[in-house]
């Protein structure tokens, strides 16, 4: 299995939810805002869910459930897939940015970003677009 394989099985699922979402979102911008922020929200609660699998209580005695966690992340992803199908991201795309993105982390790491002397604008172009949506 791969993430291709994981981005085919959430559009099987979301059109089995809805079948004309994708139809939809295509030539309907409201639309598409609307359930890209649907799924953001349901993400969100996802997360907040995990959250409260922890002990993180300080006035309550709770167990720490880890393997609900587990399960609470698998659903966000669940989200964050069609958030990505939403804006018209494949698996491919996905990995070709993350990795982009993650060299970029690097080298403002390695150049002072964490010191404050990185540039992170040169000439008014962000390096977000010189080193990952142009590169």
């Amino acid at each position: 299995m791969d993430l291709q394989a994981v981005f085919d099985k959430q559009i099987e699922l979301n059109k089995k939810i809805n079948d004309s979402l994708y139809e939809t979102i295509k030539t309907d911008s409201e639309e598409k805002r609307k359930w890209f922020l649907n799924f953001y929200l349901a993400m969100q609660q996802e997360g907040a869910e995990a959250v409260d699998s922890l002990s993180w209580k300080w006035w309550k005695k709770m167990d720490e459930d880890w393997d609900n966690i587990k399960i609470e992340l698998v659903d966000m992803l669940h989200f964050w897939v069609s958030m990505c199908t939403v804006a018209d991201m494949d698996a491919k795309e996905v990995l070709d940015l993350y990795f982009k993105k993650n060299d970029l982390n690097h080298k403002r790491q390695n150049e002072g970003y964490k010191e404050g002397t990185y540039q992170k604008e040169v000439d008014g172009v962000e390096d977000n677009v010189t080193h990952v949506l142009n590169k």
